[in-house]
């Protein structure tokens, strides 16, 4: 939850943001958000929840707002300065304060109030006072990656490299080989591939994105042509929100510059809240809105005796499929053991090992 401190320059009210806020107020203010370029408002909050857009009607699926302390005196008219975990500072034009309905966000965004859910325990730790208003950049702070984050910057090599036609692919998980497989097959109709992994706050299972980083930087230099591919970060939190975090992610990626986007069964998932099928379905629905083009696949495995990968579409050996579950793998690369070559290549399997031996 964001806190209050008062700037020593100037005396002004500033707001210590938390990592979450921080992520949304600079992606905001780098235009990622496109077409809001501040926190939501009351009207815009509203018709968001209700039916997925703004209240100028585009299409917007997740609520993007700024809950502030009960106790911070600040309004229409006002200016603060947000601050940042990393060093950033961003002046925000207060245009409005509202009160959200934390339990209508929980059912709409999330299908559920259930706090063991990370994006409902989060709504439900946050106050009920919205502040909103646009926000720009005073200054940046510590960057965290060498690689593009802005859409400007990720538009520019894009269109440095000449690539009209580009697959964005969202992930918060290392690649494995799986995912190789998937990205050859999109990378066949298409220029180039942007590899935009999230590596803002998640659930603290997953694997920090410092990790995950060196294992993207790892596969895309050994084993993809470099003129056909790009690293970039998308630095968002994970929301956990299913079929409108899809829609959102797959809206985002278009402003980066992507034309088309992948779509995972259960993409932005937890548990079986969702249907595995409704967050391709939902991209589908919208696409052309968008202006992107989704591509989806069938679930892909390795089958040993088509000795690759294949689907239930290609290959009749469904059930001698090689398969091993997180908890599985989670587990050999604890204990120090290699999980199959055939679904983690050694050199990404070597990352994860150092990676779990730490924390254990």
């Amino acid at each position: 939850m964001s806190t209050v401190a008062t700037t020593v320059e100037s005396g002004a009210t500033a707001l210590r943001l938390d990592p979450v806020q921080a992520a949304d107020a600079m992606l905001l203010a780098a235009g990622a958000y496109w077409p809001l370029d501040g926190f939501m408002g009351e009207r815009d909050y509203r018709g968001v929840l209700r039916d997925l857009r703004l209240d100028g009607g585009q299409l917007f699926p997740l609520p993007i707002v700024l809950a502030v302390p009960d106790d911070l005196q600040a309004g229409p008219g006002d200016a603060l300065t947000l601050l940042t975990p990393h060093g950033g500072e961003l002046l925000m034009e207060v245009h409005e304060r509202f009160r959200r309905k934390r339990q209508w966000e929980a059912y709409a965004v999330y299908r559920t109030a259930d706090a063991s859910h990370p994006g409902v325990a989060r709504l439900m730790r946050e106050g009920d006072d919205c502040l909103a208003g646009p926000v720009r950049v005073l200054q940046y702070g510590q960057p965290t990656y060498p690689e593009p984050w802005t859409p400007a910057d990720t538009r520019r090599l894009i269109t440095e490299r000449g690539w009209r036609k580009v697959v964005a692919f969202q992930t918060r998980n290392p690649l494995h080989r799986a995912h190789e497989h998937l990205l050859r097959l999109a990378l066949e109709s298409v220029d180039g591939l942007l590899l935009h992994p999230l590596v803002g706050p998640t659930k603290g299972d997953d694997v920090p994105a410092v990790t995950r980083m060196d294992c993207y930087r790892v596969t895309l230099t050994a084993f993809f042509p470099h003129v056909r591919v790009l690293l970039g970060v998308f630095p968002a939190a994970m929301r956990y929100a299913g079929p409108r975090e899809a829609l959102f992610h797959a809206l985002v990626r278009h402003n980066y510059g992507a034309s088309h986007f992948v779509v995972g069964r259960d993409a932005a998932g937890i548990g079986d809240v969702y249907d595995p099928d409704e967050a391709r379905e939902m991209v589908e629905r919208y696409a052309e809105e968008i202006g992107i083009v989704p591509v989806g696949f069938p679930p892909v495995g390795y089958c040993p005796r088509c000795d690759g990968f294949v689907s239930s579409r290609t290959c009749p050996h469904r059930t001698q499929w090689l398969e091993l579950s997180g908890t599985a793998l989670r587990t050999m690369l604890q204990r120090g053991e290699n999980p199959p070559k055939e679904l983690v290549r050694p050199e990404i399997a070597a990352i994860l090992r150092r990676y779990y031996r730490s924390e254990g």
